[in-house]
């Protein structure tokens, strides 16, 4: 397999916005309810829990089939990997279907990092589910897996995959910026436990 061509669908496959796409479907612009972000939370608040699981598994599966693709074709220490990993996220950052406004990745982030390393993903997982249960805020708890994992990373994956973790944490926290002001006034959305 081509590796331009396996980044290119990863690409692709990343700009695909399920969590719209079911909506649509469902006569809901996702946009125009609750914080408007198009990822698996907000769909819990549009259409509930259903099918935020739903949008959250297809989100995931951007990210984690691209990196079996080139975990199978080119290795796991390598900059194909590197890029199709990235590239699957960037997607869902900036979709060219959907006129590059796309979601804050943290799902597909994790599908990315399912495909690399289930145990580092397991224990991330671990973490989300801790914060939120104790603080009761999906960003907040989606930003303390993502600090969990990139710091893990450092120690636990290649270089390569260590530097697009990196990356990929620096782009979920600029996305979650509005987020993290929210927190710190106090008025930030979310699923209270």
């Amino acid at each position: 397999m081509d590796a331009l061509l396996l980044v290119v669908f990863a690409y692709l496959l990343g700009s695909v916005l399920f969590g719209e796409v079911v909506a649509k479907s469902k006569g809901i612009d996702l946009r125009a309810v609750g914080s408007g972000n198009v990822g698996a939370t907000n769909v819990a608040r549009a259409l509930g829990k259903k099918y935020a699981l739903l949008v959250f598994l297809l989100d995931l599966f951007k990210g984690f089939f691209p990196i079996l693709l080139s975990r199978f074709y080119f290795g796991l220490d390598s900059w194909t990997t590197f890029f199709v990993g990235l590239f699957a996220f960037l997607g869902h950052l900036y979709p060219v279907f959907h006129g590059f406004r796309g979601g804050k990745g943290v799902a597909t982030a994790f599908g990315v990092l399912l495909g690399i390393s289930p145990f580092l993903a397991v224990l991330s997982l671990l973490v989300w589910l801790l914060v939120f249960k104790l603080k009761g805020y999906v960003s907040l708890a989606s930003l303390s897996a993502c600090t969990f994992a990139v710091v893990l990373s450092l120690f636990l994956l290649p270089f390569k995959l260590f530097l697009m973790s990196l990356i990929i944490g620096v782009f979920i926290f600029y996305r979650h910026r509005d987020n993290i002001k929210r927190l710190l006034e106090g008025t930030e959305l979310g699923f209270k436990r």
